[in-house]
């Protein structure tokens, strides 16, 4: 991640009692605030059952690799934001939000490009109150108040 960038973690539970590590970003206010960042995005890595659901090493270094690239390319070209990933319970959940999906998958397709083809699933749905990243906030009490 992106030393500039203003990230926490915090511990949680899957229902059926994994440890799930959930990552936030905390500087994503001039996102938040712009109307057009209202498409959320979640990439979603399903890898092998492993006793007590966290990837093994190879996998885990790979999701870094393909995280590294995602963050960098969307950094170039801020069209998403990366607001959230959740690791646990076997799979890896990076959480977006954009301002189209046509191109976000254009930016996602060029950046995988190098890499073998890998277990996503892409989901999106209309989230102009970015509820999901206020859940994902209230998770913490680490977070201060933007």
């Amino acid at each position: 991640m992106n030393e500039k960038e203003d990230w926490w973690t915090s511990p949680a539970e899957s229902e059926n009692g994994n440890l799930i590590m959930v990552t936030g970003r905390r500087d994503v206010a001039k996102f938040r605030n712009n109307p057009k960042f209202n498409i959320r995005i979640e990439v979603t890595w399903t890898y092998g059952p492993t006793p007590g659901g966290m990837p093994d090493e190879q996998t885990s270094e790979m999701m870094e690799k393909v995280q590294d690239v995602l963050q960098e390319m969307f950094k170039k070209d801020p069209v998403a934001i990366l607001t959230g990933i959740y690791t646990g319970d076997n799979k890896r959940n990076w959480v977006f939000y954009s301002l189209s999906t046509h191109i976000f998958g254009r930016k996602l397709n060029e950046a995988l490009e190098p890499f073998p083809t890998l277990p996503l699933t892409i989901y999106c749905e209309n989230d102009p109150d970015w509820a999901e990243y206020a859940e994902m906030k209230d998770l913490s009490e680490i977070l201060p108040e933007e």
